[in-house]
């Protein structure tokens, strides 16, 4: 999977790969706008007083807007 930067791609495209994270339970590797970055998994997506947050498992709570690009942490299982 090739890094999707929220920049390039919009808000909700954004959202949806975030959510689709959530279904597949896939780690994700995250980079913050502010340079930090890490791997984790995405357990939701919310929406609170007009902001979207991704919570992850190990992380604490990030803005989506702070979130500038993630990509697929590992390799997909092969499924046969």
């Amino acid at each position: 999977m090739a890094r999707i930067c929220q920049d390039e791609v919009g808000r909700c495209d954004f959202l949806d790969v975030l959510e689709e994270a959530v279904l597949k339970h896939r780690p994700v590797a995250v980079q913050l706008r502010e340079g930090e970055a890490f791997i984790d998994l995405v357990v939701d997506v919310v929406t609170e007083q007009g902001d979207d947050f991704a919570i992850f498992k190990s992380h604490e709570r990030v803005s989506v807007g702070r979130i500038l690009a993630v990509t697929r942490a590992g390799p997909v299982a092969a499924r046969w």
